[in-house]
């Protein structure tokens, strides 16, 4: 009993805390798929609430029961791994801000001209300090809702053979229903397959974006929805002591890959600026030997069909063309994107420029703060406007923070969503805020190179214009103490 109450009470508070999140579908559980029209039904308010409960007992019953059977090992292992992670992350953290931290003091030097790490011998570090190997492919970049959707709406249009769909959030807005009837219709000629996280989706299934139609009729289940009248087949991933699978990855005729940071949604699609990657090339065999596992241990098997899914191993099936693309990964017991992005702060000695949504973790600000510390030109773009309270309060104490130490910080004027970094010529771009949950729990996908015309392209398409746009931030900002508890929350939790 006390470890079910442990699991149920550990919801509740993640739940608590998080209620700020992007919009997002229900799903799972429900037996009612019929669409309910906000502007005419009066007891709109009540049924969505209502499916909210229904949401959060199959969430948990499923995190509770069913995990420790069908899953264990993803189950037992996901609860050690944040348990050493967040004991050590808590200790680590209680170094930086009491002992390490107050030790860089004295003037900052200005700005150097040091030439740029060795990007070959900085590749060959990254394989030892995080065990990952590059594959080959190529990149491009898809800025903002425009460039994205409407890339993603021809390559599903065009689709010859399957679509694997491996999301956060599948949301039941507008444009997301215009998503979901194109790869219903495609599912009666392909075959369609759509991974949602189950936590993600129902903590965030309520937050409707402000600029939604209010004619809009809103499916209670976008599950049931995608499933009705077609072949789409839909698996929510599983949330193991309440961790979730933040992976954006959309993967068409095993050959052409979206990887980044967008959901589907209005938000991403009209609202919010943010970037995708469109990918080709060997390292797509990568990312769809990574969404079978993942789509395997989300079905009724579970372990024993991600074991299934490991032993078959990679198939090749992507074109051969392309330079050097890493993947990195956040997982159990190793958080590859973390080591890297760190070994790359440390190794950097003539810029850093990264642009993120939520800068929370104290290990990255304070490597950052070192950097700038020996010279090299540091800066940082945060959202001016935030979509989640507690991290935009852990967002002012960073912002002063890397002031107090010389760093350079920009608001992009409303919400940036963009999670991405260049290190004297070396990018990691994905789906990984800077925060514990991308950095330590949660499962996150980046792709990481040094090719010089795709870091260019990053620059030119993103950084310099983003830049351009925003407003530096000169003096420190006011921290209240309820600015200081949400960062300390957001610390321990988030």
């Amino acid at each position: 009993m006390q470890f079910v109450t442990a699991q149920v009470a550990t919801l509740v508070f993640v739940l608590a805390i998080t209620a700020g999140c992007a919009s997002a579908p229900q799903q799972g559980g429900m037996k009612d798929p019929q669409t309910i029209d906000p502007a005419f039904d009066r007891s709109f308010k009540a049924k969505r609430m209502a499916a909210k409960g229904v949401n959060l007992g199959w969430v948990a019953a499923r995190a509770v029961y069913e995990n420790p059977i069908n899953r264990p090992v993803s189950h037992f292992s996901s609860l050690a791994s944040l348990a050493l992670k967040s004991t050590g992350g808590m200790l680590r953290r209680v170094a930086i801000s009491h002992v390490q931290m107050p030790a860089l003091d004295g003037d900052i030097p200005e700005v150097g001209n040091a030439e740029p790490m060795d990007l070959n011998a900085f590749e060959d570090t990254l394989d030892k300090t995080t065990g990952t190997r590059s594959d080959t492919g190529r990149i491009e970049f898809l800025v903002d809702g425009d460039e994205y959707f409407c890339r993603l709406a021809t390559a599903i249009e065009n689709a010859e053979k399957s679509i694997d769909i491996r999301t956060y959030i599948f949301d039941n807005d507008d444009y997301a229903i215009e998503v979901a009837n194109s790869l219903r219709d495609r599912s009666n000629d392909i075959r369609v397959r759509v991974m949602l996280d189950g936590l993600g989706n129902m903590m965030a299934m309520h937050a409707d974006s402000d600029t939604m139609p209010v004619e809009h009729k809103v499916p209670l289940s976008i599950r049931m929805y995608l499933q009705r009248d077609s072949e789409v087949k839909v698996r929510n991933s599983t949330n193991p002591w309440f961790t979730g699978d933040h992976t954006k990855t959309t993967i068409i005729d095993k050959k052409l890959a979206f990887v980044g940071g967008m959901n589907i949604g209005r938000e991403y699609r009209y609202d919010w600026h943010d970037l995708m990657m469109e990918v080709r090339g060997p390292v797509v065999d990568r990312l769809q030997y990574e969404s079978d596992k993942a789509w395997a241990r989300a079905g009724l098997f579970g372990d024993l069909a991600n074991f299934v899914a490991f032993i078959k191993g990679r198939k090749k099936h992507a074109d051969e063309e392309g330079y050097p693309v890493r993947v990195l990964q956040t997982r159990n017991f190793d958080s590859d994107i973390h080591k890297a992005q760190i070994a790359a702060i440390q190794n950097a000695s003539s810029y850093i420029l990264i642009e993120n949504a939520y800068f929370s973790d104290d290990r990255t600000v304070y490597e950052l703060a070192k950097a700038r510390r020996r010279g090299v030109d540091v800066r940082v773009i945060i959202p001016s406007r935030g979509n989640h309270g507690p991290l935009n309060a852990s967002n002012k104490v960073t912002i002063n923070t890397l002031i107090e130490n010389g760093v350079r910080v920009y608001q992009y004027p409303g919400m940036s969503h963009v999670k991405a970094a260049v290190y004297d010529g070396w990018a990691s771009v994905g789906s990984a805020n800077f925060d514990k949950l991308s950095l330590k729990i949660n499962k996150e996908l980046n792709l990481a190179t040094s090719d010089p015309d795709t870091v260019q392209a990053l620059f030119d398409q993103v950084f310099i214009p983003d830049m351009m746009m925003s407003t530096e931030i000169t003096k420190t900002v006011e921290i209240t103490m309820a600015t200081r508890i949400a960062e300390i929350v957001v610390d321990e939790v988030l």
